[in-house]
């Protein structure tokens, strides 16, 4: 079902399993709307049940058959420490990160603060510069500008 997001525009779509699992949930739940978050700004789009039983007209079938097939089996946690190179789906898990990874992530920052560092005075100078106002313009000494409601005869 292809649908856009109602608050930034962005079109995403759901997939069958998807929209199964949500109209499902809904007959159970006795909802009418079902909310469908956007990748992007990760708000709820609500799509009304009427609308998502158009999209899937055989939707009580499928369910029978999806109730019907065996849930496949957990995935297995492995106990082993994870790779020296940190991914995201390492950074996810619950677990405590050895010593090891701690160390190298504690390194990171540094080298980044130490970057910041150098490059602060760069900054500083420019913004220095951007801060001086230009000089006004000054009437000759002495003289005063003329009034502007008065006329000269």
């Amino acid at each position: 079902m292809n649908l856009r997001c109602i608050y930034c525009q962005t079109p995403f779509t759901l997939a069958r399993a998807e929209m199964l699992n949500a109209i499902v949930s809904m007959t159970d739940k006795k909802m009418n709307h079902y909310d469908a978050h956007c990748p992007r700004c990760r708000r709820a789009n609500s799509i009304s049940r009427q609308r998502m039983e158009l999209f899937y007209p055989n939707w009580q079938e499928a369910a029978k058959q999806q109730a019907a097939m065996p849930a496949p089996p957990p995935p297995v946690a492995v106990a082993s420490a994870p790779a020296p190179s940190a991914t995201a789906s390492a950074a996810l898990k619950t677990e405590p990160l050895p010593k090891a990874l701690k160390a190298g992530a504690a390194r990171k920052p540094a080298v980044k603060a130490a970057k910041k560092a150098v490059a602060t005075p760069l900054k500083a100078k420019k913004t220095a510069v951007k801060k001086s106002k230009p000089a006004a313009k000054a009437s000759p000494k002495g003289k005063k500008a003329p009034a502007k409601g008065k006329k000269k005869k």
